[in-house]
C-alpha cells in the first residue's frame, strides 16, 4: 500500500512538472526517484533502454531561479545520462548487447564524472561520491542509486530534454 501511494505521489510531481506548474515542488525531493542512477549492468540492461522515457526529467521549469543549485546540478546529470542511454540503445552508435552495454556504462561514468566535476566547481560541499576516486567513486554511486533496476513510472511520458553535452562512445574501451 505504501508503494502504491508513494508510486502516485511521483507520478503527481512529474506530471506537475510537464505540465510546466511544478516551480513550487521540492526539487530535493523529487530527485530522490533518480539519483543518483544505477550502474548499467546486463542485470538492468534492457529496463535502461526500454523505459527512459517513463522515467524522471528535469526541466528547468522545476527548478527554482536561484538555490537548489546541487539538485540542479543532479537533474542535469539525469537529464543527460537518459539522453546518452538513447544514444547508445536506438542511436546506431552500438549493436548487440555486449556493445550497448558498454556504451551505457560510459555514458554513465561520463555523466557522473561530469557532476562532480561541476559539483567541484562550485565553493560548496561536494557530493561524498566524488570525494573518492576510481572504481570506489562508481561503487558508491552504485550503491546509493535512487532506481537500481531503471524501472518507469507508471503512466508517465517523459519531456525529451536534449543533452547540456555532447557524448561521444569510445568502443575501444570495451
Amino acid at each position: 500500500m505504501m508503494v502504491w501511494k508513494s508510486t502516485l505521489v511521483a507520478i503527481l510531481i512529474l506530471q506537475l512538472i510537464t505540465w510546466g506548474g511544478g516551480q513550487d515542488i521540492d526539487p530535493d525531493a523529487l530527485l530522490k526517484l533518480s539519483f543518483p542512477p544505477a550502474k548499467p549492468t546486463l542485470s538492468n540492461l534492457y529496463a535502461v533502454c526500454l523505459h527512459g522515457n517513463g522515467r524522471a526529467r528535469y526541466p528547468a521549469s522545476c527548478f527554482p531561479s536561484s538555490s537548489y543549485a546541487y539538485a540542479h546540478r543532479a537533474g542535469n546529470a539525469v537529464n543527460r545520462l537518459e539522453a546518452w542511454f538513447g544514444q547508445c540503445c536506438y542511436g546506431g552508435v552500438a549493436t548487440g548487447k555486449g556493445q550497448i552495454l558498454c556504451c551505457a556504462e560510459q555514458a554513465w561514468k561520463t555523466s557522473l564524472s561530469q557532476f562532480c566535476i561541476d559539483e567541484f566547481s562550485i565553493m560548496t560541499v561536494a557530493h561524498e561520491c566524488c570525494d573518492v576516486k576510481g572504481e570506489d567513486r562508481w561503487n558508491c554511486f552504485n550503491k546509493q542509486a535512487a532506481n537500481p533496476s531503471y524501472q518507469p513510472l507508471p503512466d508517465f511520458n517523459a519531456p525529451m530534454i536534449p543533452p547540456d553535452r555532447i557524448f561521444n562512445w569510445d568502443p575501444n574501451t570495451c
